[in-house]
């Protein structure tokens, strides 16, 4: 039995938009609920979100297999890849990438050897559903995706490099923090802001590999889609929940 196909990989790789939402409730009631909304995937926040392992596993189990699961570890590091790796995630979006060394670490420690350095315990690993998936070592590779975050002025000057390497199926442009790098924190809508990360996600598409953004606003996502964005991010639980709730506790006390 081989490993289980990861259908945002292959979705992205046929260049079909994808549409995803991050969460940083930490609940598996709140990613339960979400997984069954339509979304194609699901993004557990470990960088700015309050998760660790064990959090970042009851929310996969809870979600299962009704839309893709993405996470976003706390930093790039193989420790931590191997480890959501065996948790059963497929697709990883790894943080501030600023170098094509770091890229290229990231792609190995996604790959078991002799193409990467990825640690073979797939026997007693969720991923393997506890060795009862007998072809996984050897079918795991192609259906790992690996997603880089450039985010930072390093990153961009890093970034023709980065995208010559295999192994990375799509870059992610962090505009907040690119915002802030490039002197203009909090204003994401700068002119020289948004003419970056246009230009960027452009060299991004033009080298066949995914790109992605994240924004909350329907009309900016709708643009990013019709340059061809193909990983976009259109909300956040938190940012879902308090704008609901603040508009019904505006509409009941107006009444």
């Amino acid at each position: 039995m081989p490993a289980p196909k990861n259908h945002l990989k292959a979705a992205l790789a046929a260049k079909t938009v994808q549409h995803g939402i991050w969460m940083n409730l930490v609940s598996p009631i709140a990613a339960e609920a979400l997984a069954g909304c339509g979304f194609d995937w699901l993004l557990i926040d470990g960088e700015h979100g309050p998760n660790d392992i064990p959090t970042i596993l009851a929310q996969v189990q809870a979600m299962g297999n009704r839309t893709s699961v993405v996470v976003r570890p706390p930093v790039g590091e193989v420790r931590l890849v191997k480890q959501l790796l065996d948790l059963g995630v497929q697709t990883l979006l790894i943080p501030m990438i600023e170098s094509a060394d770091h890229a290229r670490q990231m792609v190995q420690a996604m790959l078991y050897p002799p193409h990467g350095i990825r640690g073979v315990g797939a026997s007693i690993a969720r991923a393997s559903d506890y060795g009862r998936i007998t072809d996984y070592i050897t079918t795991a590779n192609p259906e790992t995706c690996l997603i880089l975050q450039v985010e930072s002025r390093a990153g961009l000057a890093a970034l023709p490099e980065v995208l010559k390497l295999d192994g990375v199926d799509g870059v992610f442009i962090g505009p907040a923090d690119l915002a802030a790098d490039m002197g203009y924190p909090g204003n994401m809508n700068a002119p020289e802001v948004q003419e970056t990360i246009d230009a960027t996600l452009k060299a991004i598409m033009a080298s066949g590999k995914s790109a992605g953004i994240l924004t909350f606003d329907p009309k900016i996502a709708q643009r990013y889609q019709a340059m061809g964005v193909t990983f976009l991010g259109v909300g956040s639980d938190v940012a879902i929940l308090t704008k609901a709730a603040t508009a019904l506790a505006s509409g009941v006390k107006a009444g």
